[in-house]
């Protein structure tokens, strides 16, 4: 087991050092910090030595390697725009995109488990067959498009819901401010969740059909009932039970996946977390603050994975031996 876990976790650093470097080369093409910084007014030889100052002028694999260095202390560099540290930057806006991920999290897990159920129960029924025809057009649909439209149905034609910002919001914490406790925060919660709902719940749906389908066909199920078990208790504590280690491993990755999705979901409602900042480094040419969120992201998503991929490793021994060969 030692072993795997060395093998994982070795894999992870590699990639966070892809990442860092994939970082490094798309911040080359972005547009040039000291000019968003400096303005037009300011004289080329204040701008050259602005570019010294900043160690703009350095060569590439130099700037990689001075950031490796001080991202290995947690100094991910300072914003150019905010003249604050990339990191502190990027956790100021953390608060807003957990929140919408935890929400959108919530949903998934409320409708995916027993839509998926019923359908794998009764698949030709037809409540089953408009949740599978229903989720094949819910991930044909961009996030963005259903964003769109939520906000044209509920804010312009109906004025249920309110259609920008993060609404009324309390301190829980220093430094954390959230609105799942103001009537306001979740007025304005309801339609990013729901529209970054859209692209998850359709895969778990699926997912657990086909798991529940398989699960129902083995024979210690057709055993439980042929013992006279409680159908509901067969489906839930034998069926439903084993289908949750492959669920729990795709959450995992999708965990990593769907704060990659909160950019299209927060551009659209101006939810100000870390997609739109990231959208608006790039406007700014902030490539400091680019490079930091990908590899914050980056390394979210990493841990996430390593660390499914251990729990795996521990629940199935199989993968152990597998990874061993």
């Amino acid at each position: 087991m030692f072993a795997f876990i060395t093998r994982r976790v070795l894999q992870a650093v590699i990639v966070m050092l892809i990442i860092s470097l994939l970082g490094f080369a798309i911040k080359q093409s972005v547009g040039d910090p000291v000019r968003e910084i400096t303005g037009i007014s300011v004289s080329a030889e204040e701008r050259e030595r602005l570019r010294e100052e900043l160690g703009l002028n350095d060569p590439f694999l130099i700037q990689w390697i001075r950031f490796l260095g001080k991202a290995a202390h947690g100094d991910l560099g300072n914003s150019f725009y905010f003249k604050r540290p990339a990191f502190d930057v990027i956790l100021s806006k953390a608060p807003a995109t957990l929140e919408l991920v935890i929400a959108t999290a919530i949903l998934v897990i409320l409708f995916s488990v027993p839509i998926g159920i019923y359908a794998a129960v009764h698949p030709n029924a037809w409540p089953a067959r408009f949740f599978m025809g229903a989720s094949i057009v819910g991930v044909s649909i961009p996030v963005f498009l259903t964003a769109i439209l939520l906000i044209y149905i509920f804010s312009v034609t109906l004025g249920w819901l309110p259609s920008f910002g993060r609404g009324e919001l309390v301190e829980i914490f220093p430094g954390w401010q959230s609105g799942f406790f103001t009537k306001d925060g979740l007025a304005h919660l309801v339609m990013p969740s729901v529209a970054l709902t859209s692209i998850m719940l359709p895969l778990f749906i699926r997912l657990i059909r086909a798991e529940m389908k398989e699960a129902l066909e083995t024979e210690y199920v057709k055993f439980a009932r042929a013992k006279g078990i409680r159908p509901s208790r067969v489906l839930l504590l034998h069926a439903f039970k084993n289908t949750l280690l492959p669920v729990i491993t795709v959450g995992g990755v999708q965990l990593g996946i769907m704060i990659a999705f909160t950019i299209l979901t927060e551009t659209v409602f101006q939810w100000k977390g870390m997609g739109s900042m990231f959208i608006e480094s790039i406007e700014r040419a902030d490539t400091s603050l680019t490079v930091a969120y990908m590899v914050f992201v980056g390394f979210i998503f990493v841990v996430v994975n390593t660390v499914v991929d251990v729990i795996y490793g521990f629940v199935n021994p199989m993968v152990r031996v597998a990874g061993g060969k």
